[in-house]
């Protein structure tokens, strides 16, 4: 009997689509071993690796551009339509070319988060897509103008062939998905124990005075470093290799460690609105410092669902960049709701794939 193969198109835009589709991947293989895993993505492999440390094949194909960005507040957005409309242009070749190599590679089933070309790809090699996100980019060009509009359209059109949605927390309304299904929150989990970290680091603050600072995989060109001096009792910890070096501040190695890790160090984090951050601080009941962000609508999703669901502190861009950070040593605000949000997303997908795989992998369904 053929293995079952699961192909996993993931979205080119900074780390958290790449980290949450791992999380589900490696959930399946925990789940059904002897299922073969193909991660289609530019995300780097070591980024893969860190959520998904057994074998897959790395397939370095792109579908989609997400938003072009120097740095995880700044966007590119002619560029972005540009490369969008290039895209759309060479429709036809790359789903042929890529819905060959799913029938050549005896692929069961398509999981995409959240490339829309995945739809077509995968109808096109005769199985079916499902899709996994909190948001759908004819969402988020939508928001950007008049002149995405035809794009947006065009990507809502993929997204309706989306024969299963994994609807995630902090979701938009999904407008262009028929089939939708609301899961719990999704990411990796801590694989250290806290004071074995702290002692291995020599930290010594206290965790109530300890903060990840993490930006996303973009990073920020600016973050204010020197505002740290006004806190040497706190222990800062970042992934940024090329922060300034301060008595403080603990660059974290990237080899091995993930922000999911130190985690559990901390009392708080400080991070740009992200889906993967805000549902690993989450699933960890550890309360987010963010910053508004209100240029990119999956912006102000986020913050209104971590406002609803997390304690927390909402800063705008001005009171993070040219304040005196004052909002560390202030009350956290708590959570709007006592509605709780599901932390089994990882198995709810992996479940429905292992079980759809069951029934289907003995031959290509029709």
């Amino acid at each position: 009997m053929p293995r079952p193969v699961l192909y996993v198109a993931i979205t080119n835009h900074g780390f958290g689509h790449a980290t949450r589709a791992a999380s589900v991947a490696a959930t399946v293989k925990a789940l059904q071993p002897e299922v073969d895993l193909v991660l289609a993505t530019t995300a780097p492999q070591w980024l893969l690796d860190g959520y998904l440390p057994l074998s897959y094949e790395y397939r370095p194909v792109a579908f989609d551009i997400g938003v072009i960005q120097p740095d995880s507040l700044t966007m590119d957005l002619p560029a972005t339509l540009a490369k969008l409309n290039d895209i759309q242009a060479r429709q036809r070749s790359t789903v042929a070319a890529e819905a060959a190599y799913l029938k050549q590679r005896g692929v069961n089933l398509v999981l995409a988060d959240i490339p829309p070309l995945a739809t077509a790809i995968a109808h096109a090699a005769n199985i079916p897509c499902w899709m996994v996100s909190n948001f759908g980019w004819d969402f988020i060009y939508r928001g950007f103008g008049p002149e995405f509009e035809a794009i947006a359209s065009w990507i809502g059109g993929c997204f309706e062939e989306c024969d299963r949605l994994f609807c995630l927390p902090f979701h938009e309304p999904m407008a262009a998905f028929p089939a939708v299904e609301d899961t719990g929150l999704t990411g990796g989990t801590p694989r250290y124990e806290a004071e074995a970290l702290r002692a291995q680091w020599h930290l010594t603050q206290p965790q109530e005075r300890t903060v990840l600072l993490t930006f996303g995989g973009l990073s920020l060109q600016t973050i204010p470093y020197d505002r740290l001096a006004q806190f040497p009792d706190w222990q800062f910890l970042t992934f940024e290799q090329d922060a300034p070096a301060l008595a403080n501040l603990f660059k974290v190695p990237r080899q091995g460690y993930r922000p999911v890790d130190v985690m559990p160090l901390c009392s708080r984090i400080v991070s740009k609105p992200g889906f993967s951050t805000f549902s690993e601080a989450c699933r960890l009941n550890l309360p987010i410092i963010t910053i508004t962000r209100e240029d990119f609508a999956e912006g102000p999703v986020l913050v209104n669902g971590l406002q609803d669901h997390s304690w927390h502190r909402v800063l705008t861009p001005s009171e993070f960049f040219d304040g005196d950070w004052t909002f560390l040593t202030e009350p956290l605000d708590p959570p709007r709701t006592t509605q709780a949000l599901g932390k089994d997303g990882n198995h709810q997908i992996a479940r429905a794939i292992v079980e759809y795989l069951s029934r289907n992998s003995c031959s290509q369904p029709g």
